[in-house]
């Protein structure tokens, strides 16, 4: 087993076993490339005066657990704002792409006048919910039984739930810390932290019975209020299911101090094959 979810290897990077997915042993949970896809945006060209605020990605295919090349450009240049693309392939075929916005870092107006997180949003206070009961007060993943692997993306992430559980349905608050660095020798940085954990909302938040349906999530979206401190990410995870099939999961991201970002997952439902 690989000691990183991710290996360098020239100019691609090799995925480990510690990138699989529940479902499928050839293929890889998206959280660990939306972290490579992060990882590529944020270290494009040479500006310091810049931070990531959202980052959208299209899951295009089933990502393998195999060798993948990345390829990042510029879509839109700027002073104050700017577009990344990134773009993850294996063999020549594009199986995820991501598009990342930066945003040039000033010094913001004062506390006062700044003013806190809107209602909903999760900010401390009697306009939203408190920051949830941190992981020391939470409960280790139960997961189901996924065939004859055991070591991937679920043994990779440490797990806390503070609210619900994965084989409950409906809303949760779960708390995720990486187990290993993303790359060898590299400590993750809080955007990587953010997104690798930030594809589960839907899975968490599940409302049906995940031995009876599947619930794909074609893309993911994560806007960035402030990168998280510490090593600990939470999801306070639900998801709203339509008739036709359809559904969205919405995640607020806390660290120990309050919100730091907020993710959306479309999804498509139907019953299992």
């Amino acid at each position: 087993m690989g000691e990183a979810f991710f290996l360098p290897d020239g100019d691609r990077f090799v995925a480990t076993e510690l990138t699989r997915g529940p479902w499928d042993p050839g293929a890889q949970h998206a959280g660990p490339p939306a972290a490579l896809l992060g990882r590529a945006i944020e270290r494009f060209g040479t500006r310091q005066d810049v931070q990531v605020v959202r980052v959208t990605f299209e899951i295009l295919r089933q990502v393998p657990i195999a060798p993948l090349e990345i390829a990042t450009t510029l879509l839109r240049g700027g002073r104050s704002v700017e577009v990344v693309g990134a773009s993850l392939s294996n063999d020549g075929a594009e199986v995820m792409r991501a598009t990342g916005v930066r945003i040039r870092t000033v010094d913001g107006p004062p506390d006062g006048e700044a003013g806190g997180p809107p209602p909903g949003w999760g900010g401390r206070g009697p306009q939203g919910p408190p920051v949830p009961a941190g992981p020391e007060h939470g409960e280790p993943l139960r997961f189901f039984p996924t065939a004859h692997w055991g070591v991937g993306y679920i043994s990779a992430m440490e797990w806390r739930f503070v609210d619900g559980a994965f084989l409950e349905p409906g809303p949760a608050t779960v708390w995720l810390r990486m187990r290993h660095p993303l790359v060898p020798d590299e400590e993750p940085s809080p955007l990587q932290r953010v997104l690798i954990a930030a594809d589960s909302g839907n899975g968490v938040s599940s409302v049906l019975d995940w031995r009876r349906w599947i619930f794909i999530n074609p893309d993911l979206t994560v806007y960035l209020h402030r990168p998280p401190v510490g090593e600990w990410v939470c999801l306070q995870a639900r998801t709203t299911l339509e008739p036709a099939g359809l559904g969205i999961a919405e995640s607020i991201v806390f660290d120990r101090t309050g919100p730091v970002a907020r993710g959306l997952q479309s999804l498509f439902v139907a019953p299992r094959p």
